[in-house]
């Protein structure tokens, strides 16, 4: 796995990092996710989540921990997040500091479903997070279903925000919806200071990228206090 903060300019700390897999020479994502088959999702998705959680514990993590989650893997919330909570109390993680964030790389038809694993999911006290959101399958139609608690905006409505008027109108608009139906927001793929100091005058203070720090392999990135600081003094 490798991890990548997620700050919260409020505070001027790291919120949570997120867990990404990684091949064992440090390959990609893709290459790694390419190579599973279907027959293979569940135990992959599982593996990942006690991968992440035993990591998390080694490298004496003290934020939260977010955890990406294929949808189409999850048969029975309670059933398959039992390797998930054992691990949790072998390394002594508290649960109140995992997020899982739905990940869909794949059309889930049965949105029932989904909307089951959220509501089992946050019954166990867990934070639930709607990834990539604005692309892909992550799109507004989900929020008639689901309730996460926060979304994650995709990079392609960040990239370039500072000086773009039309990102700018939907991401005030998607701010401004989250904010009435009590939903948290994420900026990910912050890469410049003018995209971060846009965001923090939204008042979008939780952001991801390599404005701040890259994904580190193995490792917790360290975070320049300057980046930060430099966002709130704009």
């Amino acid at each position: 796995m490798a991890f990548q903060p997620i700050v919260d300019l409020s505070t001027g700390s790291v919120f949570a990092h997120e867990a990404l897999v990684r091949g064992i020479n440090g390959e990609s994502a893709w290459s790694v996710l390419s190579q599973v088959t279907a027959k293979e999702l569940y135990a992959f998705d599982q593996a990942c989540r006690v991968r992440a959680i035993e990591m998390a514990g080694q490298l004496g993590m003290t934020s939260k921990l977010s955890i990406n989650f294929l949808p189409n893997a999850v048969y029975e919330p309670r059933a398959c997040i039992r390797a998930t909570l054992k691990v949790a109390e072998r390394v002594g993680w508290s649960l109140n500091n995992l997020i899982f964030e739905i990940t869909e790389n794949e059309h889930v038809a049965d949105r029932d479903h989904l909307r089951h694993i959220v509501e089992e999911y946050h019954e166990m006290g867990f934070t639930v997070a709607l990834d990539d959101f604005g692309t892909g399958h992550a799109n507004l139609d989900l929020l008639t279903v689901l309730t996460p608690h926060h979304l994650k905006l995709d990079r392609v409505l960040i990239s370039g925000i500072g000086q773009d008027v039309r990102r700018q109108h939907l991401v005030r608009h998607i701010a401004s919806m989250a904010e009435s139906l009590e939903i948290g927001l994420v900026a990910e793929g912050v890469e410049t200071l003018e995209e971060a100091s846009w965001l923090y005058r939204q008042g979008i203070m939780r952001h991801q990228g390599y404005y701040y720090a890259r994904p580190a392999f193995e490792a917790l990135p360290e975070i320049d206090q300057s980046c930060m600081a430099a966002v709130t003094a704009l």
